[in-house]
């Protein structure tokens, strides 16, 4: 687990209502605020329709909030371009690009040289289990190995904060054990900071530091919880044989379900 560190992320009362001033208005979300250290992995869990992915999208700069900010590095969210990489429930891979060109993708967006970009895209490749896929297109790759190519993609521009909105969900429970492994692998190597938006409370133990409970709509922060978990202890496998775990998993749910009875 990272130390006490630098803020990189920081959301403050942030809050969003569609159609305000109209008999249609829906307040989505009212009044988050949660940071995020550098080298630090929160994860944000709720009831469905809470408004995760309200948040999430706010976080990315897709959508600007009613009220409040999300900065990263002191920088509003949607004033800055490329702070924030996000990975998806589906990979969005694009399917007449080989490997080594989707990888790249967002480096191109950035004006990166041809022949850096090549070169960023291999590295990552090489290090993260796909060598020898490199001009293998996505129609050729398994679903966790597509959802690997879509983390590199992520990764490949070296983004300040990383959003994950359930990247697992879509894939078998075993490809989806090891992926989880994985994944924690890298973002630990890397020191990332990272955002992740599950409903699985499992996988938020797994792989957080912090987990931010969020309340049904109009969605608040209702608890934060600190996992204390060591890093060689996160094998998403044996994890779940430790008391702290079923005590976090216990808590969580008790919260979770709170909110889906009232």
């Amino acid at each position: 687990m990272p130390h006490e560190s630098a803020t990189v992320l920081q959301a403050a009362n942030v809050g969003m209502t569609f159609n305000p001033d109209t008999p249609e208005a829906v307040t989505a979300i009212a009044d988050i605020s949660f940071e995020v250290g550098r080298g630090e992995v929160v994860a944000i869990v709720g009831p469905s329709g809470c408004g995760k992915t309200t948040l999430f999208n706010i976080i990315a700069g897709l959508l600007k909030p009613t009220r409040g900010d999300i900065a990263v590095d002191g920088v509003p969210v949607h004033d800055a371009t490329g702070h924030v990489g996000y990975m998806l429930q589906k990979d969005l891979l694009l399917p007449w690009r080989t490997v080594r060109d989707n990888v790249t993708i967002g480096l191109e967006v950035r004006g990166t040289p041809s022949r850096e970009a090549a070169g960023i895209a291999q590295a990552l490749i090489e290090a993260y289990g796909l060598k020898g896929f490199e001009d293998a297109y996505p129609s050729a790759l398994s679903g966790g190995m597509r959802q690997r190519v879509a983390f590199m993609r992520t990764l490949a521009f070296s983004p300040e904060v990383i959003l994950l909105d359930e990247p697992f969900s879509a894939l078998d429970s075993q490809t989806r054990l090891i992926l989880q492994s994985d994944v924690m692998r890298i973002i630990r190597e890397r020191q990332c900071s990272v955002v992740l938006v599950t409903h699985d409370v499992g996988e938020a133990i797994t792989m957080a530091d912090r987990i931010v409970v969020i309340t049904s709509r109009p969605g608040r922060v209702k608890s934060v919880h600190r996992v204390d978990i060591a890093p060689e202890l996160r094998h998403p496998l044996k994890i779940r044989t430790l008391p702290r775990f079923n005590q976090l998993f216990e808590t969580i749910w008790s919260e979770l379900g709170i909110e889906l009875a009232a």
